[in-house]
């Protein structure tokens, strides 16, 4: 009778182990292989991976996912990984935390922040009272704030290095420009703030004196000055020139890349949307198109007045032009640097820039060569430039002979370059900070160094 419980006991221990190893085998592998014929069934319905894209307003043209290269990436995707692996190395390399705050206060910070460094901003609503975002470049960890919440003594201040992102356009604008920088002053001389530069929108005819009381150069305190338009001032050193960019004022979107955009045949050779100015060169444009009726061969709607507001048809329109066309003409303004010669670039559409120096103190085609559009000029930028609208009916006799395929590679070029100008950009930008705002520190670090010494020679002697 014992032997038989013996047996029994066994059995069921047996039986105990055999049945826990069963059910841990359903554990950790089952769910495995249920997760798997999850997926191969989802696939085998054609089920797509559903990409995030808060922050990021489609073209309304156009919304497939898909990669629009093609074949083109593969050739580049091991070269752009071997370089971002090597710049990581590289930035990554010492100190290892180096914060930045951007203070959007004009609408160029938003063509900064979310087209240049392609940062997200929370809450999405643009017309919330406080956006903010967060971005890490090499060893830059940047944190960007803007809306109309963001006031001068209102937000606390928990960072050593700030850029502060300016309008000095015109005499209102400047008025709260200076203070803004007021406040600064303030922050630094009570060392709430160590380091400070300066993204300043400028005036159209580079009148902007004001701000030379507050550079460093001249006794101030903004250490370094980056300024849109073709400054004489400009000497990469403390002061750079930085890109007007697209229309965030108006709603200019961030715009991704579709099928259509690249591969689509465009009915309409070029575009012009915008205001004519009486005895401008636009008028001179506006007279040429008319002749032997180019202007049907283009999408061409014109004001008399300049409309500062958008509407979402008229913006809707506006894109609408740009993709459906495969140039866009690009005639001066008060400056020749304009939003539509990087808004063309987002879809693809060839500016075709009037390349003459408008009124102003912006520089001197005497002095230099690449005046004006000398930051787009020196990266190559892939444009079509004309000194007299005279030129455009050869243009556009030429383009009418030009086959899609052409067109195809042609579109892929520009939005290819586009994207690396805006990517080098970003990291010229980082690395200015970068130098200038560590290297003043370790020369303050330095000079703590030589006080303390020279303290410890004193007492010793």
């Amino acid at each position: 009778m014992r032997l038989t419980r013996k047996r029994l006991c066994s059995f069921l221990i047996a039986l105990y182990c055999l049945f826990s190893l069963y059910a841990a085998y359903h554990v950790f592998f089952g769910r495995r292989r249920r997760a798997s014929a999850a997926s191969l069934q989802s696939l085998r319905k054609g089920a797509a991976p559903v990409r995030e894209r808060r922050g990021r307003e489609q073209s309304t043209l156009g919304s497939e996912e898909w990669n629009p290269w093609e074949g083109d990436e593969k050739n580049e995707q091991q070269h752009r990984f071997k370089t971002s692996f090597q710049i990581l190395n590289k930035s990554t390399k010492g100190k290892a935390d180096f914060r930045v705050q951007i203070w959007g206060k004009a609408a160029i910070g938003l063509y900064l922040w979310e087209h240049i460094f392609e940062g997200l901003l929370e809450p999405t609503d643009v017309t919330a009272q406080w956006r903010e975002g967060n971005s890490i470049v090499g060893r830059t960890h940047y944190s960007f704030i803007t809306g109309p919440a963001v006031v001068p003594g209102y937000f606390s201040v928990d960072v050593n290095n700030v850029v502060l992102v300016l309008n000095g356009r015109e005499k209102g604008k400047v008025f709260y420009a200076t203070q803004w920088l007021l406040y600064a002053q303030n922050l630094v001389q009570t060392q709430k703030l160590q380091h400070l530069a300066v993204v300043l929108l400028g005036n159209e005819h580079c009148n902007n004196e004001w701000i030379n009381q507050f550079l460093k150069r001249n006794g101030g305190f903004v250490e370094l000055l980056f300024i849109i338009y073709d400054s004489p001032w400009i000497n990469d050193m403390d002061i750079f020139q930085w890109p007007l960019g697209v229309a965030t004022y108006r709603n200019f979107p961030v715009v991704e890349a579709s099928w259509s955009m690249l591969y689509n045949e465009r009915p309409y050779l070029c575009n012009f949307l915008g205001t004519v100015y009486e005895n401008s060169s636009r008028q001179a444009l506006m007279n040429i198109l008319k002749q032997d009726g180019i202007d049907k061969l283009c999408w061409v709607s014109v004001r008399e007045q300049w409309q500062p507001q958008e509407t979402n048809e008229s913006l809707k329109n506006y894109q609408e032009a740009l993709l459906q066309s495969d140039l866009t003409l690009c005639p001066v303004g008060v400056n020749t640097e304009c939003y539509r010669i990087y808004e063309a670039c987002s879809y693809g559409s060839i500016p075709v820039v009037e390349d003459i120096m408008t009124a102003g103190s912006c520089g001197n085609t005497s002095v230099s060569h690449n005046a004006p559009l000398q930051l787009l000029k020196s990266m190559d930028a892939p444009f079509i430039f004309i000194k007299n609208w005279k030129e455009l009916p050869a243009v556009l006799e030429k383009e009418k002979t030009i086959i899609l395929q052409e067109k195809i590679q042609r579109r892929k070029m520009l939005l290819h370059w586009y994207q690396r100008f805006k990517t080098e950009l970003k990291m010229r930008f980082t690395n200015i900070l970068e130098s200038s705002f560590l290297m003043n520190n370790k020369g303050e670090q330095h000079r703590v160094v030589e006080r303390l010494g020279s303290g410890v020679r004193q007492n010793l002697s």
